[in-house]
């Protein structure tokens, strides 16, 4: 299959609301993965990989910070004849509101689809973590003579009320689609003979045939699982690509944390080391990171930090983080900064009482999450609660448990969270 007559068009533009405080300031594909990456990163990395050029970006809450990585990191020059590109959520003559889900985010940019002239439109969630091979999945969609094709996954039991889940025939051809089934309708919607993972779950990531997106988006409906892809079941061939890889909708501020501290383990499910596959994102030309008399285990370091006598386990260190003497952090994601303080900007710091941007002497993390251009005070202490209600403050708030600290805020000396 020639993969410049393939669109990839990744939905940039949900607000979030799971992972609040980290979408705060930023879209969710906007929220930093790994130390040095963004989740954006994933789609368009893959996008590229597989030789897709037209890639087109859905955005339209928090979107600035999201634009600007964009715009920055994947620029393509006059001689190339693909582009990535943003369609931001407008007021036009045929539209008038904001984007309304997933299909009717599409539906609103359909004359820049045509613009495209592609004969397919792969469409992707911009907040998803996985490593697929799209040319496999539209070579699946083009070899059955699909109308429309799903990527699903095959999925426990106790995973299946929390995804939409499909029953998929012998041949590959979806029968039925039910989004959330309750754990007593899961009877008879087993697709596959594993006593482990016998349901198959939609992964939110579609191939259409450009003239049947058109033709399928002038039903009724906002979202391509709840209402688009049902609807299509009857009148379309639609079918099931099965991707058994690593795949984690990174939705909740649980999951991030979860799948963020992976990362650092020497048996990671995900793996950014694979050769001729880079993940790709912004080039900072940051300086190597300094370690000075400290102490590291499982822990992911991103570039141009100082880490100086810190003792550090189970952790995500981002770019460009000062970690100050005597500082202990466990089980916990440091984003890092986005610029480096000069010596006036301490002298003010100083002067009106305010702690430098990073994490001061002397203080304790664990299981925490520290967003970006945070500054941690001396000898702060911010710990975990399981049993701990989720709550705000001006400075902190509690998620599932956990301790997150947004960007941008300052916590005092001495401080206990």
């Amino acid at each position: 299959m020639n993969m410049k007559k393939v669109l990839g068009l990744i939905m940039g533009g949900g607000q979030g609301s799971r992972l609040y405080p980290l979408t705060k300031l930023r879209a969710k594909p906007a929220v930093p993965l790994a130390g040095k990456y963004r989740l954006i990163d994933i789609p368009i990395s893959n996008c590229l990989h597989a030789g897709i050029d037209k890639i087109a970006i859905l955005t339209q809450y928090n979107s600035v910070s999201l634009h600007r990585h964009i715009q920055r990191t994947y620029a393509r020059d006059m001689f190339t004849e693909g582009w990535v590109q943003i369609l931001a959520a407008e007021q036009t003559p045929r539209s008038t509101g904001w984007y309304q889900g997933t299909a009717d985010a599409v539906r609103q940019q359909l004359m820049e689809i045509e613009a495209a002239r592609t004969e397919y439109v792969l469409i992707l969630a911009g907040d998803h973590l996985y490593n697929m091979d799209y040319r496999g999945f539209v070579d699946y969609h083009v070899d059955t003579g699909a109308d429309i094709t799903m990527a699903v996954q095959p999925v426990a039991a106790d995973m299946a009320p929390a995804l939409g889940i499909l029953k998929r025939s012998h041949d590959g051809q979806i029968a039925s689609f039910t989004e959330k089934p309750e754990p007593a309708a899961l009877a008879g919607l087993e697709s596959i003979p594993d006593p482990d993972k016998p349901y198959l779950a939609s992964m939110g990531i579609y191939v259409f045939r450009t003239d049947l997106l058109f033709e399928a988006l002038n039903a009724e409906g906002h979202d391509f699982g709840k209402h688009i892809i049902p609807n299509a079941l009857a009148d379309c061939r639609v079918m099931g690509y099965v991707y058994d890889g690593y795949w984690a909708d990174i939705g909740t501020i649980r999951a991030f944390y979860e799948v963020n501290l992976e990362m650092a383990l020497p048996e990671r499910r995900f793996d950014f080391y694979i050769p001729g596959r880079p993940i790709y994102s912004r080039a900072r030309f940051l300086p190597a990171s300094e370690v000075h008399g400290s102490q590291l285990d499982h822990t992911l370091l991103a570039d141009g930090c100082r880490v100086n006598q810190a003792d550090i386990r189970d952790a995500v260190i981002g770019l460009r983080s000062l970690i100050g003497p005597t500082v202990r952090i466990r089980s916990s994601i440091v984003m890092g900064a986005d610029y480096y303080e000069t010596e006036a900007d301490r002298a003010e710091n100083k002067r009106i009482g305010r702690p430098d941007i990073g994490i001061g002497e002397g203080t304790v993390i664990e299981g925490a999450i520290i967003d970006k251009n945070a500054r941690i005070g001396r000898h702060v202490r911010v710990r975990h609660l399981p049993d701990r209600p989720d709550s705000e403050t001006d400075n902190w708030a509690a998620r599932d448990g956990l301790v997150v600290i947004p960007k941008d805020a300052a916590i005092a000396d001495g401080t206990v969270i």
